[in-house]
């Protein structure tokens, strides 16, 4: 029969795929990301908005020209008018009146944005009332980053809550790793992408943990199904299932990514381009978010909760079992079906003992119904030839 191919194991849950195996390659990679993501954020930080900076915005109507050369105008006003203040960000947006240009600035004062509003009505021959001019004020960023910063808080001790009801403290553990190992990820793609920090770039972050958690819970049933009872069972340990399910479940993971990350990244790298530019903040946070999320989960989550249950007394106990009885198998002195075999130069002692340790029952197996000789219904006496009786 032929090989199936990847993609069909994969499928299948037969891959074979060894992740919990090179779990310190794993740890490897996420603590190099984590360090040039912390580096970013220490050398290059981030490119607040408006928002959160604080400062003046004018809108111009699109119908005065390119962007560029407006941009190029706009600059020349701001140095005459606003003791040398300068564009910080340009971008075409629309809304219900049409196209404008919007150009952010920093903190102007009332008399200086007046004066730049004036000129712009006068070089693009325009009125005043078609200009908006606003000032943000950086105590409203604050709060905003407050509040995200609370919900952010109450998710993750409502997600550890959950998770310690339904499986157990180690999986919450590796579970709000896996979401806080996102979000610096993230977090460091943005620093180093140098897109602009707005309001909906906070609400990015928050919806890629509801996506994040998801997938991570997928995985976890699935290793909570595979390990349920497995110390009765000395042929594989905890690992060995948990990257068991993390096969099983693989497929599943792709699938969703895909599904997730087509139409995002469809916003992301063709919208924009064609000026859907207001959208291109949430577009990075949700694609890198949730790219992140499907590999943070299989091979960072898992193997997190692989390295807890290890420190488990009941769970070392169980893996040297699984390990001894391997060892006895490749020396020979096993079956793989649990029967000793006699080695040459043992005892026949030796021998007997190895056969009742081998015939010793499972954990939670049925007591054998073969009866005594001589007994019936556990009576001494009850059935069988009595001696000079007579056969019934």
């Amino acid at each position: 029969m032929a090989r199936s191919g990847l993609a069909t194991r994969l499928y299948r849950g037969e891959a074979g795929l060894n992740i919990i195996g090179r779990r310190k390659l794993w740890f490897s990679v996420a603590g190099l990301l984590v360090l040039v993501a912390v580096l970013s954020f220490a050398f290059r930080g981030f490119t607040l908005g408006i928002e959160f900076e604080g400062g003046n915005s004018f809108q111009v109507p699109a119908s005065v020209g390119t962007l560029n050369q407006t941009e190029d105008r706009v600059n020349t006003i701001l140095g005459d008018e606003a003791g040398g203040a300068a564009v910080e960000s340009a971008q075409r947006v629309g809304g219900a009146g049409g196209e404008f240009y919007e150009f952010r600035t920093a903190v102007l004062t009332s008399d200086q944005a007046n004066a730049v509003k004036a000129e712009l009505a006068q070089e693009f021959n325009l009125d005043e009332d078609q200009i908006s001019a606003n000032q943000v004020s950086a105590a409203w960023g604050g709060q905003y980053t407050e509040r995200a910063l609370l919900g952010l808080v109450i998710f993750i001790a409502l997600v550890m809550l959950y998770l310690i009801i339904r499986f157990e403290w180690r999986m919450a553990v590796g579970a709000v790793s896996s979401l806080l190992l996102n979000l610096v990820l993230t977090a460091g793609v943005y620093s180093l992408v140098g897109f602009e920090v707005t309001p909906s770039t906070i609400i990015g972050f928050l919806t890629i943990l509801g996506f994040a958690l998801y997938d991570v819970v997928v995985v976890f049933d699935k290793v909570q199904e595979n390990t349920r009872g497995i110390t009765a069972n000395n042929n594989q340990t905890y690992g060995e299932a948990a990257n068991l399910a993390i096969n099983q479940t693989l497929m599943r993971s792709i699938n969703t990514s895909l599904v997730a990350l087509l139409p995002v990244g469809g916003l992301l790298f063709i919208g924009v381009p064609l000026g859907a530019v207001t959208l291109q903040d949430l577009g990075l946070v949700l694609f890198v978010g949730m790219l992140v999320a499907v590999c943070s989960s299989v091979f960072f989550a898992t193997p997190v909760l692989s390295l807890l249950k290890d420190y488990e007394p009941r769970i070392q106990a169980h893996t040297k079992r699984v390990l001894a009885r391997r060892g006895a198998i490749a020396r020979g002195e096993l079956s793989p079906k649990g029967t000793p075999r006699p080695a040459a130069g043992r005892e026949p002692a030796d021998v007997e003992a190895a056969a009742l340790a081998g015939a010793a029952p499972k954990v939670g197996a049925r007591p054998t119904g073969k009866r005594p000789t001589g007994t019936r219904g556990g009576r001494p006496g009850g059935g069988g030839n009595r001696p000079g009786g007579k056969r019934r």
